[in-house]
């Protein structure tokens, strides 16, 4: 079984990484190979049995060297993050849509048809939406980077439609808590109002307390990958898109989990401060649905946002 991560690099691609190795197997096969492929990476990819590749997923020869004929898996996390795309439109265009297309036609090579996951993201709707998405609510993105991961899921789609692979999408909710620095997403400050107090750092939240935001946890969103790879086809049919099952909550209920898990004094460390570019973003977002049909497959919420907070602590080791 030979793998490759796209974003192989960014927290989570990293995460998942790790956690395929210390797995050693997927689909009930031993794992071979694994190769990561980002712009950048940590220290300690050193310490990973992987190949790790600096590269630009929209360059052609890049992927021709890590999506080699003998790729059984794909994870591609690779993209530009909602704020960035929103800002850089043509940046996103060539990283979100031409680097996922080049990949996509580099898997076609292949020996067999790879099977691959793909990480869209919720960001798929916006404009005038019903209290409660379901599973019928049709997507339409009012942001570029909603748009090129809309896009993407029915490039999979039909690539998976022609036998070139076996693809699967899932729309991912806001991952809290993500460790390490902000990133240029839209979302970034769902992590970092529990982030960043919790280290100590006073900090300035750009979106009103009432905020809400659809939600799930860095360990739950790495089981879905594997989960979601290691479906059957038949599971999937002909929907090859996902809405994954999070947890609504409130920027204020987030800050009061977090009180009732580190204290006042931690809770007190944020403050708000508008950004009306990432309000105006983040508004057009859902943040309620109802996820039967993911539920029905076998994909887990987290069950509310202080155990997220509680395995934050504990995977980064935080002294409270």
């Amino acid at each position: 079984m030979k793998i490759l991560i796209t974003g192989g690099g960014g927290f989570l691609g990293f995460k998942l990484a790790k956690t395929l190795l210390a797995r050693g197997r997927l689909g009930g096969k031993p794992i071979t190979g694994m190769t990561l492929l980002d712009g950048a990476f940590p220290p300690s990819v050193k310490d990973l049995k992987a190949k790790a590749v600096t590269g630009d997923i929209s360059d052609k020869a890049t992927i021709a060297s890590v999506c080699t004929p003998d790729t059984d898996a794909v994870f591609h996390l690779a993209a530009v993050v909602s704020g960035a795309a929103e800002a850089d439109f043509d940046l996103g265009m060539r990283v979100n849509l031409q680097g996922t297309r080049g990949l996509l036609e580099q898997m076609r090579k292949c020996a067999k048809p790879p099977r691959v996951v793909y990480t869209s993201s919720v960001a798929a709707f916006g404009g005038e939406l019903p209290p409660v998405l379901d599973d019928s609510t049709i997507a339409n993105p009012q942001t570029s980077y909603g748009m090129q991961k809309v896009v993407g899921e029915y490039l999979l789609t039909d690539y998976t439609r022609k036998g070139f692979l076996d693809g699967r999408s899932l729309r991912l909710p806001t991952i809290v808590v993500r460790a390490g620095k902000a990133n240029a997403a839209a979302s970034s400050f769902a992590s970092a109002v529990i982030r960043e107090p919790l280290n100590g750092v006073d900090y300035d939240c750009p979106v009103a307390p009432e905020t809400d935001v659809w939600l799930l946890s860095p360990g739950r969103v790495v089981e879905a990958f594997i989960h979601a790879w290691e479906l059957p086809a038949e599971a999937w049919g002909t929907k090859r898109w996902l809405n994954l099952p999070g947890i609504t909550a409130s920027v204020a209920q987030m800050v009061e989990a977090m009180r009732s898990v580190a204290g006042d004094k931690v809770a007190k460390r944020v403050n708000y401060k508008a950004d009306e570019r990432i309000r105006n973003i983040v508004k057009t977002w859902p943040v309620r649905f109802r996820t039967p049909r993911a539920l029905e497959m076998g994909f887990k919420p987290d069950p509310d946002v202080r155990s997220v907070i509680r395995d934050y602590i504990a995977d980064e080791k935080i002294s409270i």
